[in-house]
Formats: C-alpha cells, sequence, structure tokens
C-alpha cells in the first residue's frame, strides 16, 4: 500500500463521494476509481460499498480510515521533522503535557529549552490525559510527557516532579462556597463534574469518594481543566481538581481546600528504550524548575 492510495482513500472516505473526492484531490474521477480498486484488490477485501447516491465505508475501511489518518498525520510530522533538522536543527523532540502543567510547566520549560538548547526544536501537545501520553510514549509519538503517575507501562521511566492535591471547585454560588475546608463526605449530595474515566485524576477522584462512602453523581466529563472549571462556572456541578487549577481566574468558581486530600503526583516520562542524549539533555532542564505557587500558598476560606 502506497501512501499515495492511503491519501486517496482517506479523501472518498471522508467526503462519501467520488466526484468530490476527484474535485478534492485535482484530479479526474476515473483513475481515482482505479486507485481504490487496487488498493482493495492489495488488501483482499472490499473497503468500500458503492451506490449511485454516495458512498459507504464497510468495517474493514472504518478501520484504515481510522489508523490511516494518524499514519498520514505522523509522516507529516517526520516530513517536518527531518526538515526541520536538516536546515540545521540540533534535533526534535515532542512533548506532552497534562491538564495545567500546559499552562504553568510548559512556559517554563520552553522558554528554558530556547536559553540552554537553543539548536532545539520542540513540538508540544497540550491538554492530553496520562494514558494517552503512556501510548504516545511506547509507540514513539512522543518523545517525553508532563504525566501524573502511577505509569503502567514498563517501558515508560518516569521521575518525580512534584506533589499536588486535590482541591474542590465550586459554583460561586453553591452554599458551600462559604464554607472553610471541606471534608469529602459532605459532598456526597452533589453533582460531579469529572475528568474521563480512564484518567488518572479521576481514578484518585472515584477512589477517595469510595474511600468516604459513596459513589459520586458524575453529570458531565471534561478532557481540559479549563473546559471542566467552565462548566462549574455555569452551575451544572462541582469538581475535584488538583489545587494547581487555581491559576485559572474563572469567574463564578471558588475553590475550597478539602480535609485530608488525597495526593496527585506530577513527573516527567520518556520511553527508556530512547535514552537519547537529546532527551537526557531536555530532562536535565526539569530539575531546575521554580517550586510550586499553588502549594506553598496557604488555603483561605475566602479565596476565589
Amino acid at each position: 500500500m502506497e501512501t499515495r492510495q492511503l491519501r486517496y482513500f482517506i479523501a472518498v472516505a471522508e467526503e462519501r463521494h467520488f466526484g468530490r473526492a476527484a474535485v478534492r484531490l485535482h484530479m479526474a474521477q476515473p483513475p481515482l476509481s482505479q486507485q481504490i480498486r487496487q488498493l482493495e484488490d492489495q488488501l483482499g477485501t472490499p473497503l468500500l460499498v458503492r451506490t449511485t447516491r454516495k458512498v459507504e465505508l464497510t468495517p474493514a475501511g472504518q478501520v484504515l480510515l481510522d489508523r490511516g489518518r494518524v499514519l498520514l498525520e505522523e509522516l507529516v510530522k517526520l516530513e517536518s521533522d527531518v526538515q526541520q533538522v536538516g536546515a540545521g536543527a540540533t534535533g526534535v523532540l515532542r512533548v506532552g503535557f497534562t491538564g495545567t502543567a500546559t499552562y504553568r510547566l510548559m512556559p517554563i520549560i520552553v522558554q528554558s529549552a530556547r536559553r540552554n538548547l537553543p539548536g532545539l526544536r520542540i513540538t508540544v501537545q497540550g491538554e492530553m490525559l496520562t494514558p494517552e501520553m503512556e501510548t504516545a510514549l511506547e509507540e514513539g509519538r512522543l518523545d517525553v510527557a508532563v504525566l501524573r503517575p502511577p505509569i503502567r507501562s514498563e517501558a515508560v521511566a518516569h521521575k518525580l516532579l512534584e506533589q499536588d492535591r486535590l482541591v474542590a471547585a465550586l459554583p460561586a454560588d453553591s452554599p458551600l462556597a462559604e464554607q472553610g475546608t471541606l471534608k469529602i463526605a459532605d459532598l456526597a449530595s452533589q453533582s460531579f463534574i469529572g475528568y474521563p474515566s480512564h484518567s488518572v485524576v479521576s481514578g484518585i477522584f472515584q477512589d477517595t469518594c469510595r474511600k468516604a462512602g459513596f459513589q459520586p453523581r458524575l453529570v458531565q466529563e471534561a478532557k481540559e481543566t479549563s473546559t471542566l472549571l467552565s462548566l462549574v462556572a455555569a452551575g451544572m456541578g462541582i469538581a475535584l481538581v488538583p489545587m494547581t487549577s487555581r491559576m485559572f481566574s474563572f469567574q463564578g468558581v471558588v475553590f475550597r481546600p478539602l480535609h485530608n486530600p488525597p495526593p496527585v503526583d506530577l513527573a516527567v516520562a520518556w520511553n527508556r528504550n530512547n535514552e537519547t542524549p537529546l532527551i537526557q539533555s531536555f530532562l536535565t532542564l526539569f530539575d531546575s524548575l521554580p517550586s510550586q505557587p499553588a502549594a506553598a500558598a496557604k488555603d483561605s476560606p475566602h479565596e476565589n
């Protein structure tokens, strides 16, 4: 299977129409149809169901579309990385950041890299969840990740950066906002907005609620902390978030400390089978990170 054929197939699959796909690809329709037929012959399975009005995907076609998109995206990134190194860069690193680390640590690390590793080109992906970063490290789609342990893969090594803890994010008009430190059990009757169920923070949140004697009532999930806090501000529910989330200045959201809050670690991780000198040099940038401002701040019963 050639890259060209994959591009043709994705165009047809996304347009669900050979004519529109041909226009998009700036080619005639007959050779496009011929290329798709050849691809199906090579793979030994139908990829499309053709009718007079539209085109539908077979199950095999859906697999090729989903994974083919990822493959083409990686090829584009590979081309860009090779071109940057060819233009004089000492190397290219793909770095992922979780949640609030995207906004708090990423600018610090990028600035430090520009100062200490001036020839390095960094491709950053923010607001990622730990499981997807762990998989990306295993598969070589990320070189370094700032994530929240635990890490399940034996191929991924990590170094602890700091320890955060959960706080309650409340709508400003919530009666709980008038209180100081909250007990987890006092939140049993509340509606919750949470991170996706496979995220590390979600697992810690669920376990904390179970230990307090209740199953939280989730009304909405959000991958990005900024989206989650926006939903809290809208009054949809409350959330338990890492304390560093307090760096977001959301009107209508109040943060309150929790009694005996569970710890939430932050770590930098990499594939232990890919410990290149460039990655090792990049990892040393994390040794001089400033102390976590949120952790050093004293909890106030009237903090907004």
